[in-house]
């Protein structure tokens, strides 16, 4: 946005600061009624013929802005991706204990990301992979909705699951 000298053009449609039309004149008309109630003149719409300005408290306005969006911004929820590996030969206790971690993650919101990665001559069942992650799915589903189907890629399978309930605060 220009401001008070900033603004070259030659006429400008005034807008006051109760939104108010106060008519065409030249820049530095308005520049000048501007400065006799000690706030700014502000380009609004450029692209207008003749350009709209206002008559306001930059400062001011700014600072709401500003606070809009600091506002905006705490009520923003992100999303966190916790990721899960798996291997090939896995033990029951071991699947459990991963499969209860999973849970946690998304009883708390976040969504989980399941990989199992295939080492040396594993890449030549990568059905057994896909099982362990549909298995691993299973164990979960009480918890969990399949958000993206296992998918290979290179040399590891990948799933993300997100959670079914609403997140607890």
């Amino acid at each position: 946005m220009l401001i008070n000298e900033e603004i070259r053009d030659r006429e400008v449609r005034v807008v006051g600061p109760n939104s108010e039309q106060l008519g065409i004149m030249s820049s530095k008309d308005a520049l000048k009624m501007a400065g006799e109630k000690n706030l700014d003149l502000v380009k609004i719409a450029p692209q207008a013929t003749p350009p709209v300005c206002r008559i306001m408290d930059y400062g001011k306005y700014r600072f709401e802005q500003a606070k809009r969006e600091r506002e905006a911004k705490k009520n923003q929820k992100t999303v966190d991706i916790k990721e899960i590996r798996l291997s090939l030969n896995i033990d029951t206790h071991d699947f459990n204990t991963k499969a209860g971690h999973a849970n946690k993650f998304l009883d708390a919101g976040s969504k989980v990301k399941i990989s199992v990665r295939f080492r040396g001559r594993e890449m030549a069942h990568p059905e057994i992979g896909e099982a362990l992650i549909k298995r691993f799915a299973e164990a979960c589903s009480e918890h969990a909705n399949v958000e993206k189907q296992p998918k290979m890629e290179g040399r590891s399978i990948t799933m993300f699951l997100s959670s079914n309930k609403k997140p607890t605060k």
